[in-house]
């Protein structure tokens, strides 16, 4: 018996938890969980609200899982749209291990008012995350420090760039540190809770948002009608959905090229995520949809 326990005793010990980020639309939440993972998960662009849905990635170790989330950028909700992206950050505050905060050191705008005071009184532990660092320098990142010291005097500051992967290793080594003793929630060869069925819709929606200006990136969403998975190779058909009809021949084009060019974008790089030959089919239909329940439930906004 006290061999089995001494054998126990020396057994290494496994680390688990939920660690959720959030931050002010464009902050580099995506770009920081991409960089924590070394896979890209979350889509990136330049643009704001590229984020529009909570993406769980998982990244194992030997003695350690961590299952981070990606959340939409706070903000004061306009649309049916906003209110189910607010939930999913709301939930954020609540059911995590650690919350990342992420800030833009580049950018002066406030961090959201309502969800910092909700983040005084949580009695989860902060990481405040100052992103962009190689951008804002010594004089800018000190000043941030100090700011966030005095507002959120429990939690720990971290200076980082997660484009450029400075500081976000020691930034890994922290967070697995204060995460607890537990075993893994998911099997160690899962790499995310959503479906490949989700990662092309939003493959193609980052095409749209690099490659069209203005309102179109935000007036438009993705619904991926089917999925195949055939033996040589994946057959995908997508509709783009869009508000205006005005937007609809923006987004084809002239001779239908701009819409060639995002499924010839999309289709690249949904090859390289699958790892096997892609058949992409998109078309585009009008809808009012940021604020029409029944297609926000199923784009998963909305609870059934």
């Amino acid at each position: 018996m006290q061999e089995e326990k001494k054998e126990l005793e020396n057994l290494p010990i496994h680390k688990a938890g939920f660690v959720n980020l959030i931050g002010n639309p464009n902050a580099g939440k995506s770009t920081l969980m991409n960089a924590l993972l070394g896979e890209k998960l979350s889509i990136v662009t330049p643009k704001a609200q590229t984020t529009r849905h909570r993406i769980m990635g998982i990244l194992n170790g030997d003695d350690y899982q961590i299952v981070y989330s990606d959340t939409p950028g706070v903000l004061d909700p306009k649309y049916k749209l906003h209110e189910g992206m607010m939930k999913a950050v709301g939930s954020a505050l609540t059911d995590a291990d650690l919350i990342l905060l992420v800030i833009d050191l580049s950018d002066n705008t406030p961090f959201h008012a309502a969800t910092l005071e909700k983040l005084t009184k949580v009695k989860i532990p902060i990481f405040v995350v100052l992103n962009k660092y190689d951008l804002a320098g010594n004089e800018g990142a000190n000043e941030a420090f100090s700011h966030w010291q005095t507002t959120l005097p429990e939690a720990r500051i971290f200076p980082v760039s997660a484009l450029e992967n400075i500081h976000t290793k020691e930034l890994l080594n922290e967070v697995i540190s204060v995460l607890p003793s537990s075993p893994p929630y998911f099997p160690k060869d899962e790499l995310s809770d959503k479906t490949m069925r989700f990662f092309a819709s939003e493959i193609i929606r980052e095409k749209i948002f690099m490659l069209y200006e203005r309102e179109i990136p935000y007036s438009c969403e993705v619904l991926i009608e089917s999925f195949k998975e055939e033996p040589d190779i994946t057959r995908i058909s997508a509709v783009i959905i869009t508000e205006r009809d005005s937007q609809k021949g923006i987004i084809i084009g002239h001779q239908g090229k701009m819409l060639k060019r995002v499924g010839t974008e999309a289709r690249r790089d949904l090859e390289a995520f699958l790892g096997r030959k892609v058949f992409l089919q998109t078309h585009v239909k009008v809808e009012k949809w940021r604020n029409n329940l029944r297609t926000l439930t199923q784009l998963g906004y909305m609870e059934q």
